[in-house]
């Protein structure tokens, strides 16, 4: 069935080494549990088959690690909670997703000329106006088409030092630039050509400067929010067909998952 298609793999390798978790966030961690053999290393014992003579090992995931996407109940409060921003979005936690949603026919928005600018620990806004370039070169959005802003900021996400750059020198140490991410705008302009799944190869859908009020707007509607793509380069500004499946975990706000892309060869 798939023959004549190529499979593009658009999900971040999670690794401790790598800027995988929000700054902020428990750290992503991955240790062995039990291994072929008991190993030891000047006398202690840093490998046992505890389990028997096979290789397994544990994850502390962070429900945005990586990879992932954003359930409604990110940022919106259960409806009658009397918290702010509370609605009937905020009763749709992760494994209430409609994975429908997470699947269609992609639209690839270059951006990368917005990669890189900006000043120290702000974001650079995606616009209503370069979606409209966009279409004006390669035709409108339509309703249930998957946006996807390739930035090019996935060429941030490496290991030591340098992985800084992906989010904790715009978030932390506000030293750096932050990924390119849409305003408000630009969200309810794609909500209103009935978009229901936006992504982006950024850290995050929001700007390092304030992320809530684009979560806030699109989550409200039922948005999907996709964070953390990767390799959107190799996609073209139409023709693919993007899928991504979330690990399914009760009451979650999101999840990592495995995000792919279906070109045809």
């Amino acid at each position: 069935m798939f023959d004549n298609y190529r499979v593009i793999d658009l999900t971040l390798t999670l690794d401790e080494s790598l800027p995988c978790t929000w700054p902020g966030h428990m750290p992503f961690q991955k240790k062995n549990w039990t291994w072929y053999q008991k190993v030891e290393y000047l006398g202690e014992t840093i490998r046992d088959s505890r389990c028997g003579p096979y290789f397994t090992e544990w994850l502390a995931l962070d429900e945005h690690v990586g990879t992932h996407f954003d359930a409604p109940s990110h940022f919106i409060p259960q409806p009658n909670s009397g918290m702010p921003n509370a609605g009937p979005a905020g009763a749709i936690t992760g494994e209430k997703i409609d994975l429908s949603k997470m699947m269609g026919e992609a639209v690839v928005i270059d951006l990368t000329f917005l990669c890189g600018e900006g000043v120290n620990g702000e974001s650079p806004y995606i616009l209503r106006p370069h979606i409209q370039q966009w279409e004006e070169k390669y035709g409108e959005i339509h309703k249930g088409e998957i946006v996807l802003f390739y930035t090019g900021w996935d060429k941030y996400y490496v290991s030591g030092k340098g992985g800084k750059a992906y989010s904790y020198n715009a978030l932390v140490e506000k030293t750096g630039f932050g990924w390119p991410a849409p305003d408000v705008d630009t969200i309810e302009y794609l909500y209103n050509k009935g978009v229901t799944c936006i992504g982006t190869d950024g850290a995050s859908m929001g700007s390092a400067q304030n992320g809530a009020p684009v979560h806030i707007f699109g989550l409200s509607k039922e948005l999907i929010y996709i964070e953390g793509l990767c390799q959107l380069n190799q996609l073209p500004a139409r023709g693919s067909y993007f899928i991504f499946l979330p690990i399914k975990v009760a009451m979650s706000s999101g999840c990592p998952g495995r995000a792919i892309a279906l070109v045809r060869k």
